[in-house]
């Protein structure tokens, strides 16, 4: 599966110095499929007129494939507790603060408080501990959350296939999960303990759940952990890996930028707006079936301006505590939160740019008939 990224790493040797002239970009502008080389070119280009015409294209391509609509979901943390030692995360070992772990009540309540702000569509999340937060745990919470929401999906640690398969059957249809990055030296000094430290068990993880029914998979990095351009471009063949392996499968890509955590850690790299920008457009050029993702971790200036032009999904409402919608209080969380606008808020911004807000996908009802 890492030959994805031996390629990545060929084509960014062969063009990371590569910066395309006016014409150039124009050329593959032009093109109806454009090259994993066409994208190391791109990743280059400065010029903001250039990065116009760009967004002028890929706005084009989500029309066509994706229409007016954009979907809208809410995470919900539902444990802190994380046997991992991730230099940069802030629900770390390293980090002494206090654990939390919602009962079942608590869970059930905290969806209540979700589905009265109009929430539809939830991720379940927790840290990475097998102990505190064991599967049949996390199933039981997806099964309680089907009861409310629409669409349930997981961003939890990586299971093994038979425990993937248990989820489908509490009714979950999508993982995401974020390989942080996909510089395997750099992952290492990362993670330098806990179960997350195995690169290759993580990477696979999106196929094993794909392999026994889920039905939705978003890939991804954490922009500043390591070099974007090279994270970005093994993102993009990670998605298509995965479309030419399971071609009924809804895939979406994300490059969530690097928030403060409330640890001592300083990215190696600050990904500016452009380049943030530039991305998720090149993507979008590349890939023109395949969803993408923004959080709550960029404002709500750049999310309303993105929603227009290549975004298919967003958060809304996040809070990236546990327990945060039914319990007021300051509590640590596992990144900063940007735009902390309320549902109704983001959906009445959203149909001012003439789109329509949804919550559901319609996976469940489309696979029942």
């Amino acid at each position: 599966m890492t030959e994805f990224i031996r390629e990545a790493q060929k084509v960014w040797e062969e063009f990371k110095d590569y910066v395309p002239t006016y014409d150039e970009v124009c050329e593959i502008l032009e093109k109806e499929v454009v090259s994993i080389e066409d994208v190391a070119k791109l990743l280059n280009v400065e010029d903001k007129n250039l990065i116009l015409l760009m967004a002028s294209k890929a706005k084009k391509i989500t029309r066509e494939n994706f229409g007016k609509v954009i979907l809208l979901y809410a995470p919900l943390y539902i444990s802190n507790y994380c046997q991992n030692g991730c230099v940069y995360c802030g629900f770390s070992c390293r980090k002494n603060y206090k654990r939390e772990k919602l009962d079942l009540d608590e869970i059930e309540n905290e969806l209540r408080s979700m589905k009265e702000e109009g929430i539809d569509s939830v991720i379940i999340l927790t840290g990475e501990d097998r102990i505190h937060s064991p599967v049949d745990y996390i199933k039981q919470a997806c099964k309680i959350a089907t009861e409310y929401m629409s669409e349930v999906s997981i961003e939890v640690y990586p299971l093994f296939e038979e425990e993937y398969k248990s989820l489908v059957n509490a009714g979950v249809v999508g993982i995401t999960i974020y390989q942080e990055t996909y510089q395997k030296e750099d992952y290492e000094k990362l993670h330098p303990f806990g179960p997350k430290k195995d690169f290759d068990f993580r990477l696979s993880a999106v196929e094993r759940a794909l392999s026994v029914g889920f039905h939705e998979a978003c890939v991804g990095p954490l922009l500043g952990l390591s070099h974007p351009k090279k994270d970005v471009l093994c993102t993009l063949l990670h998605a298509e890996y995965l479309l030419d392996r399971f071609p009924k499968a809804e895939i979406s890509v994300s490059f969530p930028r690097f928030r403060s955590a409330g640890v001592d850690f300083v990215p190696r790299y600050t990904i500016s707006d452009k380049d943030f920008i530039k991305f998720l457009l090149i993507a979008r050029l590349y890939l023109p079936r395949v969803g993408i993702v923004i959080s709550t971790r960029e404002d709500a200036r750049l999310r309303d301006a993105l929603i227009d032009v290549c975004i298919t999904k967003m958060s809304a409402g996040s809070k990236t505590t546990v327990g945060g919608y039914a319990t007021q209080g300051e509590k640590d969380a596992q990144f900063e939160v940007e735009d902390r606008r309320t549902v109704a808020e983001v959906v009445e911004s959203i149909i001012k740019k003439g789109l329509r807000p949804e919550f559901t996908n319609w996976v469940r009802g489309v696979n029942s008939l």
